[in-house]
């Protein structure tokens, strides 16, 4: 398979994962969340907000993470996933849609908690990834890599 095709394929699998893990973990994130807001006390207003307020917080921080990530990549600078405040983004969103889909069960279990686990997991991965499937500079960044790696590269002293 030659460079360009390769590159093409790591494209598509990357679009075509997220085409699938983005859509279930949004609509998941509705879900469990509308079940877990059912729990408050009627009349309560903060019942709607895990549905409405959770799937663009994930999007939001969750790409907004991604494309502060892929933008270090680019320039080859230091990596800011490292920042308190890209930390502290992600790992709320992470907690809040594993805790909604425990809370939206009637017998919360491991079980059900492994299976929030890997959904936000996917889904974060997911949305993760968008800003670098959608770049142009992929394909640059990849051979740049693959250069100092692969064979050839010279060995750090």
């Amino acid at each position: 398979m030659s460079e360009r095709g390769a590159l093409r394929g790591l494209r598509a699998l990357m679009w075509m994962v997220i085409a699938v893990e983005v859509p279930v973990y949004l609509v998941w994130l509705v879900r469990v969340g509308y079940l877990a807001g059912q729990e408050l006390p009627r009349g309560d207003v903060a019942r709607w907000a895990p549905p409405v307020l959770l799937p663009p917080a994930a999007v939001l921080f969750c790409v907004m993470a991604g494309w502060v990530w892929w933008g270090s990549v680019v320039e080859r600078t230091r990596s800011p996933l490292r920042e308190r405040w890209i930390v502290v983004s992600l790992v709320f969103v992470a907690a809040s849609s594993v805790f909604c889909g425990v809370a939206s069960v009637d017998d919360p279990s491991f079980s059900v908690g492994l299976l929030s686990a890997t959904v936000t997991g996917l889904g974060m991965v997911g949305l993760f990834f968008i800003p670098a499937a959608a770049s142009r500079q992929l394909p640059d960044v990849i051979r740049q890599r693959s250069r100092r790696t692969g064979p050839g590269a010279a060995e750090p002293q």
